[in-house]
């Protein structure tokens, strides 16, 4: 009988460490998961991470419904009339133009410091065939609208009601601008309200190519 109780307790005891070795993958793997979870939702760094080693990086693609066509004329963006007739615009649709990216919101209180300073150095670029596009994001689309008509800007814009574009170029929050080059690739970089230096510096790398860096402009609000 002493016996059968030693066996049985080896029983019970190896029972027990097969449970406990269980719990602990268990464990481990929601532990996994949710850290894969929160890199997978937070923001890209690799913009900013070529930047900082003097090369451009590629723009990431997108295809976002067009929340104002703009005031611009046809001969000078060509593919722009084309790609606006379905009511989206894709980055592969910008007809080789340097552009002027930028992420705002009508509810981010910088976004609407810096909108005159964009407006104004959108009509000086036009003439050099550099395009300003607004990318406007986790926003209510008449809300949106009427943030442009208070502003008058008058370059094209898009609209994301999510972040998820701004994560794939790394945004952390609004207002962002990125400057991409004639091939499609970022040259550099402002986090926050840019002013008209940095918006001037900007044209200047998109149009020749130059790469520049990421820079910190004024304030900006996280995104929601």
């Amino acid at each position: 009988m002493a016996v059968k109780k030693a066996k049985d307790g080896v029983r019970v005891g190896l029972r027990g460490h097969a449970g406990v070795a269980v719990a602990v993958m268990l464990a481990a793997s929601v532990v996994a998961l949710l850290v894969f979870g929160v890199a997978a939702q937070g923001p890209s760094t690799s913009i900013d991470d070529v930047l900082a080693k003097g090369r451009s990086a590629p723009a990431p693609a997108f295809s976002l419904s067009v929340l104002a066509r703009g005031d611009w004329q046809p001969v000078d963006y060509p593919s722009l009339p084309r790609a606006l007739e379905d009511g989206t615009l894709s980055m592969g649709e910008l007809g080789g133009a340097p552009v002027v990216l930028n992420f705002w919101a009508s509810w981010c209180v910088p976004c609407a410091q810096e909108a005159p300073a964009l407006e104004r150095a959108w009509r000086a670029a036009r003439p050099r065939h550099i395009l300003f596009l607004g990318l406007n994001m986790q926003d209510l689309t008449d809300d949106a609208r009427a943030f442009l008509r208070r502003f008058g800007a008058s370059y094209p814009m898009v609209r994301d009601p999510t972040n998820a574009t701004s994560r794939r170029y790394g945004a952390t929050g609004i207002p962002e601008t990125f400057f991409i080059d004639r091939s499609g690739r970022v040259v550099g970089h402002i986090v926050g309200v840019v002013d008209a230096a940095q918006l001037k510096a900007g044209e200047l790398a998109a149009d020749s190519g130059r790469v520049g860096t990421t820079s910190q402009g004024g304030a900006r609000s996280l995104a929601r």
